[in-house]
């Protein structure tokens, strides 16, 4: 995780926060870094983490999470980590590969894309506690990234009712967070991914958004990062809390900083 980011989103691997949504948004940037601390931060947090990655292989997501001091193979032996490698899911479906029971939660490719009830039902069995009962904190769902979904033929009211029960039982019943990315572009001419979008924001109770710079590529400055802290429904007269930074992507952090104040333009 990046500690800089944990600061200021006022985050504790001590005691994360329980039944938030977090939507992650880029716009003209990757903003993955932001899917790896999320990732690192829970895992590092003692929560039991499901997730779904529909944008890159799991040999991806472990080679940075090692730069970040963590084992997501060691994650997964121990139980603590359930991965869905999509991508790979996916490919077999499409080029006709024998299908196992991986590939159950993927079964709406090979027909209209309107049931994700099976995906649902994978996210619903990795968070359920143990008979037992668990040792890991609350539970949690990371999603990288929803577009892939669209791509794959849901439609966008599927994909939201997929959500929709995912926070029924994440959010609501296991007391658990969920993270979620999507892409978004003003000028898209995507528009049931805009909708999806846009559909989010309002559920979400948090919003990160990361932006490429109007100005273009700048070696010193990546993006800037805008987090919107959703108010509550009990307190509608209160406003959204709106912090807007500027930020510069290392090997192994990602520092932050207010807009025009990074050292290499001071």
């Amino acid at each position: 995780m990046f500690a800089q980011l944990t600061e200021l989103l006022a985050d504790f691997v001590e005691r994360p926060e329980q039944g938030k949504l977090t939507l992650l948004v880029s716009t003209k940037t990757d903003a993955s870094f932001l899917v790896h601390h999320f990732l690192s931060f829970y895992l590092k947090a003692g929560c039991k983490v499901c997730f779904l990655a529909l944008l890159q292989s799991f040999s991806h997501y472990s080679i940075v999470a090692q730069k970040l001091g963590l084992s997501l193979t060691t994650a997964k032996e121990r139980g603590q980590l359930v991965f869905l490698e999509g991508l790979k899911v996916s490919h077999d479906i499409f080029f006709g590969k024998q299908q196992s029971l991986e590939s159950r939660p993927f079964q709406f490719i090979s027909g209209d894309g309107s049931n994700l009830k099976a995906l649902y039902e994978f996210v619903q069995t990795a968070l359920s506690p143990a008979v037992g009962g668990d040792s890991w904190k609350c539970p949690v769902l990371i999603v990288d990234d929803l577009s892939v979904l669209l791509s794959l033929g849901a439609r966008p009211t599927d994909v939201l009712d997929f959500i929709h029960y995912c926070r029924v039982t994440v959010n609501s019943l296991l007391k658990g967070n969920m993270v979620v990315m999507e892409h978004s572009s003003d000028d898209s001419e995507d528009e049931e991914n805009e909708l999806l979008v846009r559909a989010l924001r309002h559920q979400s109770n948090r919003i990160l958004w990361a932006e490429g710079l109007a100005t273009g590529f700048c070696k010193d400055v990546h993006g800037q990062l805008t987090i919107i802290h959703r108010s509550s429904w009990e307190k509608k007269a209160e406003k959204d809390l709106l912090q807007v930074y500027q930020y510069k992507i290392q090997d192994k952090n990602v520092t932050f900083f207010a807009r025009g104040m990074s050292a290499a333009v001071l």
